[in-house]
């Protein structure tokens, strides 16, 4: 492994098992404005940031009409779901592994800040990782490049230090493309390998802890 290779690690579906519930707070949300989309096609844009995911289901037009009614309505509904959210196995113990061989971790969450601080104390990561992101650090999020970016600044490198993307969805991985990192994936995304390969990932895994296992014999960078 690459010493000075930097770990930028995605937070939501990637640490924590909670892409399913983000699904069903952007139902609820859209429905509370009177409009219905189904769960599934949801589902398959959780990864992409709330400032693009109006858009991608419902065009510009409902993004106009009702874009910042719903991103408020669905942080309230992830507020109501945060309890039921849990590591992925080896979560922690991924962050652990990556810090004892040596590299620095940044953890890029476009999550809103309060829901950062709630996975960052269910992960019990403050003493472990080198810094993080929220939704306030960036204008645009995945699948920009944006917060990749803001991440690696966080840390005082060059955008392009040595470093590489862990996510979860193709998202993760064609934002990791356009800022010119690897990505490794896990398959708590839902997205099929095929989905993932195609996008770019340079490796997939189980869970957090298979990747752990992997560390060894899968570079950084």
């Amino acid at each position: 492994m690459t010493d000075s290779a930097i770990a930028v690690l995605d937070i939501d579906g990637t640490l924590i098992d909670s892409n399913y519930h983000h699904a069903l707070a952007w139902y609820r949300a859209l429905r509370s404005v009177g409009e219905i989309y189904p769960v599934w096609r949801l589902h398959r844009l959780i990864g992409m940031g709330g400032d693009q995911l109006v858009t991608a289901v419902g065009g510009e037009e409902l993004e106009r009409r009702v874009g910042d009614q719903v991103r408020e309505e669905q942080g309230k509904e992830v507020d109501a779901l945060l309890e039921e959210m849990a590591l992925l196995p080896g979560a922690r113990d991924l962050l652990v592994a990556i810090k004892e061989r040596g590299h620095r971790l940044v953890l890029a969450s476009s999550a809103q800040e309060r829901h950062v601080d709630v996975f960052l104390d269910k992960l019990d990561a403050r003493g472990v990782v080198d810094d993080w992101t929220t939704s306030a650090d960036v204008e645009k999020s995945k699948p920009a490049p944006d917060l990749l970016q803001v991440a690696l600044k966080k840390l005082g490198v060059p955008s392009d230090a040595a470093s590489v993307v862990i996510g979860d969805s193709v998202w993760d991985v064609k934002a990791a493309g356009r800022a010119g990192m690897p990505a490794i994936v896990v398959r708590s995304g839902g997205f099929g390998d095929d989905e993932l390969l195609d996008a770019g990932a340079k490796a997939i895994y189980d869970t957090p802890r298979d990747l752990t296992e992997a560390l060894d014999t899968t570079p950084l960078a």
